[in-house]
């Protein structure tokens, strides 16, 4: 692959693998969390805080890259605080861009999970409870293995749309080869320039391969898990 692609193409395949995959792992502990406070939560403030979480599937993509920049710049309030205080700059970085691909991918993986949290029968859960178990013994052992499917497919959805991403990233990163420029934006540059569009073509043919590769797995996975659950 070395040798058909360029070195700046290779680096935008390499990084957005790195932002993709950071995005969804940082993204799934938070995620796994509102997803039961949604399915499972009764308090006040439930649907606001559905609506927060789903605002960036409503966002055009830009908008959500500008609040990133206001919000987590040098000068605004959370970015100069991690800078300040822990050395951290998001903005420009290749870090930022994992925050903005998890930002826009956190919709997806939520809905998923709360989805499959929801359609747990509540009844074997009491009975494990009627055993002697904690609620959170309860959860480790019967919720999460049933939702599991619903869990795995969270997290494709969200290392899909990380891949994908560009209007959110480019607009709080910016487009810097080797640091910032992933999949999309290496294909946008590319199709800017002369003699561009081969190139486009083989990254885009890459980020078709690595979807399609993702989604397969995600369903291999979601076959193995769905045969040992009812094996046991």
């Amino acid at each position: 692959m070395n040798h058909w692609l360029t070195p700046e193409e290779w680096s935008a395949v390499r990084l957005s693998l790195l932002v993709a995959t950071t995005a969804t792992l940082a993204s799934l502990p938070i995620g796994l969390a509102v997803a039961l406070l949604l399915a499972r939560g009764r308090f006040w403030g439930k649907t606001l805080l559905d609506a927060l979480v789903h605002l960036p599937l409503i966002l055009p993509p830009v908008v959500t890259g500008y609040l990133l920049l206001i919000g987590f710049g040098r000068r605004g309030p959370i970015g100069q605080l991690l800078h300040d205080g822990f050395g951290i700059t998001l903005s420009f970085r290749w870090t930022g861009a994992a925050l903005a691909c998890a930002v826009m991918g956190f919709p997806l993986m939520v809905r998923a999970m709360r989805l499959s949290i929801e359609a747990v029968d509540r009844r074997l859960e009491a009975a494990a409870g009627t055993l002697g178990a904690n609620p959170a013994w309860v959860f480790l052992v019967v919720t999460l293995p049933l939702c599991l499917p619903g869990i795995v497919a969270g997290m494709v959805l969200c290392f899909a749309k990380a891949m994908g991403e560009f209007g959110a990233t480019i607009t709080f990163v910016s487009n810097i080869p080797g640091e910032t420029q992933t999949l999309p934006s290496a294909i946008y540059t590319l199709t800017q320039v002369p003699g561009g569009e081969s190139g486009a073509m083989r990254l885009t043919l890459i980020s078709i391969a690595i979807s399609v590769a993702a989604l397969i797995l995600s369903e291999a996975l979601a076959r193995l898990v769905g045969r040992r659950i009812a094996t046991t």
